[in-house]
């Protein structure tokens, strides 16, 4: 099999010099390396800056009916290359084509909102807020900001953030996941088709020492990060101390609680869906599920009828479930379901003995159910990033509530219920950012904002919507006073008239 080359997209064009470091990229549902991508040096991300630099006057004072005619024509060819993009993904990353094809779904509902987005960037204006004096605000662009996205949404984490970006005038250095890159080069080549001037949107692909590069480099005004929380709170951390604003979205323990009243056939499916569609390698995967007793063995007797039935294997042969991303994280996950067992949790379904459709180097891991989980065990406390979903058992609405509200994280959250006074309730007490009721992926529409909570965040906005918009602009007031002539001067600190 050919390895191709990864590079970075600067200025407009591939970056042709030779890199210093290199990583491979593995098509997980093979164990193939099939490409090998550049890592960026310190030299690679100041010229990633400096052409965005270069390009931000311009693009600022660009008209904004001009910004959103890019956006359209990119919104285009991302619905007319969706199929395309989704092959990229599950080459690279290993989710199902479906799921993959979900995913620019959403990023596109975002870059719809974009195209949009001139009537969230009109300022105020107030007349005679004194005599002849009118006050007035402005929203305008930042400069040039960082994009640092996490590998288990290659398409749509991008498109969160890089089309609102621009579309407020700014211009942006998006630095990808290095295990799955190919994505978002095709992105920015979209962009430049789409008639985004060079420059605008740049791509540099690498590790610590990139993310590093940007957060300290004096050009870039802002950085946007999805990713763990250690990693999410160094972002912060680091970005703020060298005076950036930045949005930091870090790990997730999410909560399904089912109450006894619940549709038990409808929260097992539910339960299934959201705990190892895309082999539970989301940040809004149910991977903690909360039975109020005395449902817990029906609800999961039901939950591992269905688990029999999936199917794990190559994305591309119509699988129900794919590999994961790479070696080194399937067994990362895979001792997870050892600590479980030797901890005492009841393993009811063991992905390990998975028999896969698919190449037997592949990165796999089936569906992994474990009952009768307690808060103090690993499975629980940690982050596991896997398709391994824990059940455990609460006696009462007000010990599940306790129970995901001790937790540090804040990310997402679903009740099933048939009891609106439960479900308002839930809604009304849990310290949680995103909600769903009866919905098990409670992922906000496009005009809403993306974030959790607690440990979830770090800053004070989330990712698009209205908050991504305050996020990508600052505000400037304009006080304004033209003199009648013949004035002598101008006092504005009192009112001549009225």
């Amino acid at each position: 099999m050919t390895t191709q080359r990864v590079t970075h997209w600067i200025g407009g064009a591939d970056r042709d010099h030779p890199a210093e470091r290199t990583a491979e990229v593995y098509d997980p549902a093979t164990g193939q390396v099939t490409a090998r991508v550049d890592l960026a040096s310190a030299s690679d991300i100041d010229s990633a800056v400096a052409a965005a630099s270069r390009a931000f006057p311009g693009w600022r004072d660009t008209s904004l009916s001009r910004r959103t005619a890019v956006l359209f024509a990119f919104r285009q060819l991302l619905a007319e290359r969706a199929d395309e993009l989704a092959e990229a993904i599950t080459a690279e990353h290993g989710k199902v084509l479906d799921d993959a094809a979900g995913e620019v779904r959403r990023g596109l509902d975002v870059v719809d909102f974009a195209c949009g987005l001139g009537h969230l960037l009109k300022g105020e204006f107030t007349e005679n807020a004194s005599g002849g004096v009118d006050v007035y605000s402005l929203k305008q662009p930042l400069g040039v900001v960082s994009v640092i996205s996490p590998f288990n949404f290659p398409v749509m984490v991008p498109l969160w953030f890089v089309p609102l970006a621009i579309a407020c005038g700014n211009t942006v250095v998006l630095k990808p996941s290095e295990k799955d890159p190919s994505a978002s080069v095709l992105l920015a080549r979209l962009l430049a088709e789409a008639g985004l001037p060079d420059g605008v949107c740049n791509v540099v692909h690498g590790d610590s020492v990139a993310v590093d590069a940007l957060l300290e480099h004096p050009d870039v005004a802002a950085v946007s990060f999805v990713g763990s929380t250690p990693v999410a709170r160094h972002v912060y951390e680091t970005g703020t101390r060298h005076g950036k604003r930045v949005q930091a979205l870090g790990g997730a323990k999410n909560h399904m609680v089912v109450l006894p009243d619940a549709d038990l056939d409808l929260a097992a499916d539910a339960a299934v869906n959201a705990g190892f569609g895309s082999a539970g390698e989301r940040c809004m995967a149910v991977s903690a599920l909360v039975a109020v007793e005395p449902i817990g063995d029906e609800l999961v007797g039901r939950i591992a009828e269905r688990m029999a039935e999936l199917r794990t294997g190559d994305g591309r042969r119509g699988c129900d479930m794919g590999p994961l991303v790479t070696r080194a994280h399937r067994d990362r996950v895979s001792s997870y379901v050892d600590a479980g067992i030797a901890e005492g949790a009841s393993l009811v379904a063991d992905g390990r003995t998975v028999r896969p459709d698919g190449n037997g180097a592949g990165f796999w891991l089936g569906p992994t159910l474990f009952d009768h989980v307690t808060p103090q065990m690993s499975v629980y406390t940690d982050e596991i990033f896997g398709p391994v979903l824990s059940v455990l058992r609460a006696p009462s609405y007000e010990a599940a509530v306790e129970l995901v509200n001790s937790n540090p994280y804040g990310n997402g959250t679903a009740i099933f219920t048939n009891d609106g006074r439960a479900a308002r309730r839930y809604r009304n007490e849990v310290e949680v950012g995103m909600v769903g009721i009866n919905v098990p992926i409670p992922v906000p529409v496009a005009y809403y904002s993306f974030g959790g909570w607690k440990a979830s965040l770090f800053g004070d906005t989330h990712a698009y919507g209205t908050d991504g918009v305050r996020f990508y602009t600052r505000t400037k007031a304009v006080t304004s006073r033209w003199p009648d002539p013949g004035d002598a001067g101008i006092d504005l600190g009192f009112p001549r008239n009225g």
